[in-house]
């Protein structure tokens, strides 16, 4: 356990930014290092086998080859440990003007097309692995946390061997044990974009047995019957956004936050 005030990897640890299941993340900041402030993921210890080090990884080389402007920059890494960019403004849930967020959707959208074009399923998709910047008009939103990515042309070959997943925003066929593929980044996406919009999810549930059978089987919630500025437009949209049949979404990330953005702006304009 690495603890603020000690020195890790040749970098000062000032305070802890995030835990995750099986790593903590940390400000850093290393004296004369060319990144000298860092946010430095480290293993827990029980996570520090040959699974969870390959996982890091793994994690590493995939966010390092998608280089994008509103994807992470990782920096270097060690067995047990990686340094990356550190994004000062928190997660996507403190954005408080409805052009910041469309903004933000607009470029984590590109973001994962970036990602999907080279082969790479996110897979992760929610408000908590999209960071802002405090100047969000200068620097605007990042994606983080490539732990759970697919990497098509490796992964086809096998499924996984258990769900990773964040149940409010994951897509039908990943809660069915089936391959993801940009589609299945497009549902968490449109998850994503309802929550920051109206605070939820499509579908909220107190055990997660009851959240699975949502996805699976529940229709896409007609938004406009609750929130008085939204359209039945947008239901349309996030309907097919988050259809049940993969192939019946849109083409892209991109074209999805097109459509909701100006759906959105429009709504809002009228009211």
């Amino acid at each position: 356990m690495v603890h603020p005030g000690q020195t890790f990897a040749g970098y000062a640890v000032d305070s802890v930014l995030g835990r995750g299941g099986q790593a903590v993340v940390y400000l850093a900041r290393g004296a004369g290092q060319r990144h000298p402030v860092v946010a430095l993921k480290v293993l827990d210890e029980q996570h520090r086998d040959h699974a969870g080090t390959a996982r890091l990884a793994r994690e590493y080389r995939i966010a390092d080859r998608l280089r994008h402007r509103h994807i992470v920059t990782v920096y270097d890494h060690g067995e047990h440990w990686m340094t990356m960019q550190y994004v000062d403004g928190g997660n996507a849930t403190r954005l408080a003007s409805l052009d910041d967020k469309l903004d933000a959707l607009g470029q984590i959208a590109a973001a994962l097309d970036h990602a999907h074009h080279d082969g790479v399923v996110h897979s992760d998709v929610k408000p908590a692995n999209i960071l802002v910047h405090q100047d969000f008009s200068k620097h605007g939103a990042v994606l983080i946390d490539f732990g759970v990515a697919h990497v098509l042309a490796e992964d086809v070959w096998h499924r996984p061997a258990q769900v990773m997943a964040s149940l409010p925003y994951a897509a039908p066929e990943l809660l069915q044990g089936r391959l993801p593929q940009a589609a299945t980044d497009e549902y968490a996406l449109a998850c994503t974009a309802l929550e920051l919009l109206t605070g939820a999810p499509p579908f909220s549930a107190d055990d997660p047995v009851t959240l699975i059978d949502a996805h699976l089987h529940l229709p896409p919630p007609e938004m406009s019957r609750h929130i008085s500025w939204l359209t039945r437009s947008f239901d349309t949209i996030l309907a097919r956004a988050i259809a049940k049949d993969p192939d019946r979404r849109y083409p892209s990330c991109t074209e999805m936050v097109h459509q909701l953005r100006e759906t959105v702006r429009r709504s809002a304009q009228n009211t």
